[in-house]
């Protein structure tokens, strides 16, 4: 029997690996191989495998247990759900990589990382992750600014158990996907310095239409997980995809998000103690976290990157702030408007209003009704009823 492959370099990877890697980490070796020569720059790094993910699990009989605790559970039970989760994820973050598994993290990092304080992004990629007809993206936990082999090792299984925290275990089962069918790749890239900078998200298509002509980017100062995490308003720019090809200027519209903090580095290098959030000076708040040329040269990524993978894609982006460069963190099919029907665009209008006894971002474009719930944590979430108006501080899951 031959001897498992547990890591890949990303330069190494491709599309095809998806089941070894998982959506995200194949598209960065995609990218990395494929889209370089359109000047698409990608951190590069590594990624563990699904074979190593299940040899990890078979290590002292984890996965039996694991098996055991989660037969039967009923998934809308909240305070259940939540105390299994909490079980299996400790056990998972409380066993180390086997040793061959080590070995082999050892020889990759060495090969990427140059010095002991090279700074990495410790990320999950699913291996049903960002399938057409479901997306297991922002489930799973991501560690930043992690640095030494030591620091590394140790956030590895700690991504590894996040494949097992309240809201995947239930995804998993409104789904239909087994448990033990999806695996957990690690992808281990190199860090953007977008603490000094800016760093966002974008799609190749408006979010609230499905107009395809545009891309939407969203970008805030600091580390982009404030972004993806939904805890600051940040910056938007619509750029028209039609005068972006014609060299004419391309954006539509742009409006200034309050951008109240920035994510952070903070030195230590340690899985969930490398970040803080900051408050941002008041004057800095008003003002674009991006040039309109640097929001033109991110829509023509993604614009590269759309025709790439021939349908609609969700980007991550991050400003370097030490060198100025543009840098594509991951890419992914957009799996919630591409999906919708096209031909149709249905809007809602309320007929008479009433003084407004709170007010925020919406969640989608329809009108309902129904008692408000006000929700300070996904602690409160068991609260909730069916029919409630959902009100809460940031769309955090």
């Amino acid at each position: 029997m031959s001897e498992p492959v547990r890591v890949i370099p990303f330069e190494r990877l491709r599309m095809r690996d998806l089941p070894k890697v998982g959506g995200k980490n194949a598209s960065l070796g995609e990218m990395i191989g494929e889209l370089a020569a359109a000047g698409i720059r990608v951190p590069g790094g590594f990624a563990t495998t699904a074979d190593a993910f299940r040899e990890f699990l078979e290590h002292n009989g984890l996965a039996a247990r694991i098996e055991a605790a989660i037969a039967g559970i009923d998934v809308d039970d909240v305070r259940a759900l939540a105390a299994t989760g909490e079980t299996i994820r400790g056990w998972i973050a409380e066993t180390p990589l086997p040793p061959r598994l080590t070995a082999d993290v050892e020889r990759a990092w060495r090969a990427v990382a140059g010095t002991e304080t090279a700074a990495f992004a410790i990320r999950s990629s699913a291996t049903a992750e960002d399938l057409p007809d479901a997306s297991f993206a922002g489930q799973q936990d991501t560690f930043l600014n992690i640095k030494g082999l030591q620091n590394i090792l140790l956030a590895i299984p700690k991504v590894f158990a996040s494949i097992y925290n309240d809201r995947a275990i239930a995804y998993r089962a409104h789904h239909g996907f087994a448990h033990r069918e999806v695996a957990l790749s690690v992808g281990v890239q190199r860090m953007v310095a977008s603490d000094s900078g800016a760093a966002g998200v974008m799609f190749t298509l408006d979010t609230e239409s499905g107009f395809e002509d545009v891309v939407l980017i969203t970008s805030s100062y600091g580390l982009g997980e404030s972004v993806v995490q939904g805890t600051v308003n940040p910056d938007e720019f619509y750029v028209y995809k039609p005068n972006l090809a014609a060299g004419r200027p391309a954006i539509l519209r742009k409006t200034v998000g309050s951008k109240t903090t920035r994510m952070v580095l903070d030195g230590t290098g340690e899985a969930g103690r490398s970040t803080q959030v900051v408050d941002v000076p008041e004057a800095e708040r008003h003002v674009f976290s991006l040039s309109d040329a640097q929001a033109e040269e991110l829509a023509r990524y993604a614009v590269t990157i759309e025709k790439h993978y021939a349908r609609p894609m969700d980007i991550e982006w991050g400003l370097d702030g030490h060198d100025g460069q543009l840098y594509i963190l991951q890419a992914r099919p957009e799996t919630v408007k591409s999906r919708a029907d096209a031909s149709a665009l249905r809007r809602y209008r309320l007929k008479a209003h009433g003084k407004p006894l709170a007010s925020g971002r919406a969640i989608g474009q329809k009108i309902g009704q129904g008692a408000v719930r006000i929700v300070k944590s996904a602690a409160e979430m068991e609260l909730v009823q069916a029919g409630d108006v959902l009100v809460t501080e940031i769309t955090d899951p």
